[in-house]
């Protein structure tokens, strides 16, 4: 099956996790300064948009300290993840909000049997909980986190290594030009390009100004069209 989104064929399909199915950036913002403003290294919400959006936490946490000239130690940057990944799962038993039309999305490429991952900074913590929240966390063969990698976004070790798992799961030997990224910010775009992938970003999180790089924009993936063909 290849699957159309816009004008983009894919014969697989690797979603970003914050910013594209959820908005869960705002709480992600809360729960760092939960940790941060207490020990005086917090942050505006502006600055988080500008430079910490995209980052996973460790890189978070090391350059939040780096930008106070505060010394962060493994041990404590270690502390730190473990607490922050409490204190969002805390957050987001309040409830959590998928944006328009794209678990319907996720539905129908899975429906479809098109290979289907995650590729996200956030732990496999943090993702877990609200997939089942939202009813989908069978719909994807392979999920990529914070945990399975060295660098976060905007390096493609994240794309590379989804891609082969995908290949691997499915026993498949698609090329990385035959895989699909689904983006918000220009960091993910980055990595999903230097992995050799296509993407489509949305305009969830940042203007199209900023998404440029992509290989076509939307500004919701609730309309988009989708054509299946065998």
């Amino acid at each position: 099956m290849e699957f159309y989104l816009g004008k983009l064929r894919a014969e697989a399909v690797i979603f970003d996790f914050d910013g594209v199915i959820v908005d869960t950036e705002p709480l992600h913002y809360e729960a760092f300064q939960r940790l941060l403003e207490p020990l005086g290294l917090g942050f505006p919400w502006e600055l988080y948009v500008k430079t910490y959006m995209g980052f996973d936490d460790r890189d978070a946490f090391t350059e939040s300290f780096k930008a106070k000239g505060a010394t962060l130690s493994d041990a404590t940057l270690q502390v730190l993840i473990n607490r922050k990944a409490e204190i969002f799962l805390e957050i987001i038993r309040d409830g959590i909000n998928s944006y328009p039309g794209v678990i319907d999305l996720i539905k129908h490429i899975q429906a479809s049997s098109i290979p289907l991952a995650i590729s996200s900074g956030a732990l496999r913590s943090d993702i877990l909980p609200i997939l089942e929240m939202l009813g989908i966390a069978d719909c994807f063969d392979v999920i990529v986190t914070a945990e399975d990698v060295a660098k976060s976004k905007p390096d493609p070790e994240c794309y590379r290594l989804a891609h082969a798992r995908l290949n691997e799961f499915r026993l498949l030997n698609l090329l990385p030009g035959q895989v699909l990224a689904i983006e918000d910010t220009p960091a993910g775009i980055a990595a999903a390009k230097g992995a050799g992938l296509r993407v489509v970003a949305v305009t969830n999180s940042y203007p199209a100004t900023h998404l440029s790089q992509a290989d076509q924009i939307v500004n919701t993936l609730e309309p988009a069209t989708i054509l299946l063909t065998s």
